[in-house]
């Protein structure tokens, strides 16, 4: 079945236009003329979540937006995004980007520490425990097809979408090798994207035009088997992309603490 159906690609650009309005599956399927079932299905064929889930991915994405970009409190962003409790919009937040609203909002002069942090390291090399040599590999190259200057972010999420923390997550310092040792076994999905050098703290906190790449299939690690090397190409953002809820500066300051920074 081709499930790169032009009906996807206007559902994307409806929810886009419509996302300060309630959408519930009936509207969105009504609105390319499918049942409810089965533009159920063949959305999360081509996008790799439920319709649902992506609506409510790029209200947390508008969020993130907001609460960098305005005055509003927390709780009337929340409620800007439908979240009627306050409780509820936290929990979800910080579940899904790695950090509360309020430590979002504050997080800017901390991204810009990070990011002269990086600049100064000589050596990317991470040191590698003993016991994390147990369990499988999962490597490959990063590319891309214009020059780029800057540091890459990849991780092994366990949904098809960068949210939360990766179970395995790690930094390189410009396009090429990467290596994940002691992978336990399960299904993941490879995600990557890129800070470019010149990037302010703001840009990476609000990832909407970085460099990226994904694996839209599941990557199944065995406890016994072996993943071939995987090559993802990074490119611009596409309209079919999941937003980039994980805040990047959560996963450099990881980093910059297993090198000892």
């Amino acid at each position: 079945m081709n499930v790169r159906y032009a009906e996807i690609d206007e559902a994307i650009a409806y929810i886009h236009r419509n996302l300060d309005e309630p959408l519930p599956l009936s509207r969105l399927a009504r609105h390319v003329a499918f049942s409810s079932y089965h533009f159920a299905r063949i959305f999360k064929e081509r996008i790799g979540l439920p319709p649902l889930y992506y609506v409510s991915s790029l209200r947390l994405q508008r969020a993130k937006d907001l609460l960098l970009n305005s005055n509003l409190t927390v709780r009337q962003i929340g409620l800007e995004i439908g979240q009627q409790s306050l409780g509820t919009f936290t929990t979800r937040f910080t579940e899904r980007v790695g950090m509360t609203p309020g430590e979002f909002r504050l997080a800017e002069p901390q991204a810009d520490r990070y990011i002269r942090a990086l600049r100064e390291l000589s050596d990317w090399r991470e040191q590698s425990a003993a016991s994390i040599e147990v369990g499988a590999q999962v490597s490959g190259t990063v590319v891309a097809d214009e020059p780029f200057d800057g540091f890459i972010l990849i991780g092994l999420f366990n949904k098809p979408i960068p949210e939360g923390l990766p179970t395995y997550g790690t930094l390189l310092p410009s396009l090429g090798r990467f290596s994940f040792r002691g992978v336990a076994p399960g299904i993941y999905y490879l995600m990557v994207t890129s800070v470019a050098w010149e990037m302010q703290a703001k840009d990476f906190l609000l990832p909407q035009r970085t460099l990226r790449s994904r694996t839209r299939v599941p990557l199944f690690v065995s406890p016994h088997g072996e993943i071939e090397p995987l090559q993802v190409k990074l490119h611009p953002p596409r309209p079919d992309d999941p937003p980039i809820l994980i805040s990047l500066p959560v996963l450099m300051n990881q980093f910059l603490s297993r090198m000892g920074k």
